[in-house]
């Protein structure tokens, strides 16, 4: 039987989780659907879903397309009293039977599991993923991490299949000890992957703030000890619960910093829509404030000022592009202004990904592109900093320019262009910014959608799988 050996704290470590309090909180979290059409509610939840929605969800129940099965439904309170107001806050969390009318999509999106060196480690770029939970305070439909929260069987690179499992703490900083030992004796270079240090972990999961302080706690201290110099924790707590950003969770931050003042923290929020941290009127409008800005939900509010006053943590947003919940420009070019002028950067906007579903939720990367440069015009150029992303196989790519006429003399640019650039290679560094660059198609919502249209390749977005340049079959 496979056992995990047991993580020993040194001194420092144990002198900093001794200070560490578990707060409590009462999320208030509504799981599955049975409880909506029992009506197992909250009286004012009652409506949330209309009772021809429950029947048409309830009817695909043990079928193929159980939504279910898919994505586990779950909602908070807070949530809920937010999404009254909002309806792209409810298309998030409200499960839709169109989510799989077709299930066409990868088990294992991105490939994680070729570059997972440990359980619940993926070592991608020069950075490494941990899957520190499984679950979040509620579930969006469009979730990038369906195989993880769904505990969906995955193919794995040895043939074996089974659910992807958590991190451990023993397993995860022995290999980052034993990474950069070896990156270090052979002169910034780890002699069989080429990978320089790893010396950023971003945490996530499922959402590392469903965990308790003292949990994560263990991680930021374990993964300093390690040499680890950023910190990343990935989280949608700020929309979901908010108030988890309590006394507790800062004093624990604080007594880290204190401990490890090496290390910095950056927080990754995920808003998706600036009504998730906006308030709104009953009527949908959002509410003016006395600085001339845009009021914001008290409980979100406070946290973000409580992160952005300690100047060891940045705060970062990054959203996809996700249809009928933030396909919309001046819902991003709100979001955008009001994030930046609370302290929050916008770090990176997505074009989906190929999930199973996926096509009930991924916008056409052309229209996202367009959605995302009409949300920037009138912000300052700090304000727009963020960039459109899609993540390919091999590696994270730029939607870098969407051309509107015909490109002259070049075969296959009758209808315009579209230029992608990898931004960071899955493997190494060697191929960043190199472009590729494809003849337009309005309808595409992933890379697969130019495979006959491919013009130049020097970012091998395509010639990884035998696709040549369009021109070249031509002439053959």
């Amino acid at each position: 039987m496979y056992t995990v050996e047991k993580y020993s704290p040194s001194q420092r470590e144990q002198a900093f989780l001794d200070k560490v309090v578990n707060g409590k909180y009462d999320r208030q979290i509504i799981t599955g659907i049975a409880k909506f059409a029992r009506e197992d509610v909250p009286q004012e939840m009652r409506g949330f879903y209309s009772r021809e929605e429950l029947d048409q969800i309830l009817d695909l129940k043990g079928t193929p397309r159980d939504l279910e099965a898919r994505m586990p439904i779950k909602i908070t309170r807070h949530y809920y009293e937010q999404a009254q107001y909002s309806r792209p806050m409810r298309t998030l969390v409200k499960a839709s039977p169109r989510e799989t009318y077709d299930l066409d999509g990868a088990e294992d999106p991105g490939k994680q599991m070729t570059y997972s060196p440990r359980e619940g480690l993926i070592h991608k770029y020069e950075l490494g993923l941990l899957y520190v939970a499984s679950t979040c305070s509620a579930h969006c439909r469009f979730c990038y991490r369906e195989e993880l929260i769904g505990r969906k069987q995955i193919t794995r690179e040895d043939g074996t299949v089974a659910p992807k499992g958590l991190a451990q703490l023993s397993e995860v900083v022995e290999y980052i000890r034993e990474h950069n030992r070896l990156v270090a004796a052979n002169g910034g270079r780890h002699p069989t992957t080429g990978r320089v240090k790893l010396r950023e972990i971003l945490m996530s999961g499922g959402d590392p703030m469903a965990l308790g302080n003292k949990n994560i706690a263990a991680w930021l201290a374990a993964l300093s000890e390690a040499g680890v110099e950023h910190i990343r924790i990935g989280t949608k707590e700020l929309a979901f619960h908010p108030q988890r950003f309590d006394g507790t969770f800062f004093a624990m931050l604080d007594a880290f910093h204190e401990s490890y003042p090496e290390v910095s923290v950056r927080m990754v929020v995920h808003f998706n829509h600036p009504a998730e941290f906006l308030r709104k009127t009953p009527d949908g409008r959002y509410m003016d404030n006395s600085d001339g800005a845009l009021e914001w939900i008290p409980e979100t509010r406070s946290a973000v000022k409580e992160l952005a006053r300690r100047d060891w943590i940045t705060i970062h947003n990054q959203s996809p592009i996700i249809r009928h919940i933030n396909d919309n420009a001046e819902a991003l070019r709100i979001m955008q202004r009001e994030l930046l002028r609370n302290g929050i950067e916008n770090h990176y906007f997505f074009c989906g990904r190929d999930i199973i579903g996926h096509k009930a939720f991924n916008v056409p990367i052309e229209r996202a592109w367009q959605i995302l440069n009409e949300s920037q015009k009138g912000l300052s150029g700090i304000e727009t900093h963020a960039r459109l992303s899609i993540t390919h196989y091999k590696g994270k790519t730029e939607v870098a320019a969407v051309t509107n006429e015909f490109v002259p003399g070049v075969p296959g640019g009758e209808k315009g262009v579209v230029i992608f650039k990898l931004l960071r290679s899955a493997a190494d560094a060697p191929d960043r910014c190199k472009v590729t660059i494809v003849g337009r198609n309005p309808n595409a919502i992933w890379f697969s959608g130019y495979d006959d249209r491919v013009i130049f390749d020097e970012a091998g977005l395509y010639s990884m799988y035998g696709i040549k340049p369009a021109f070249l079959h031509a002439a053959e």
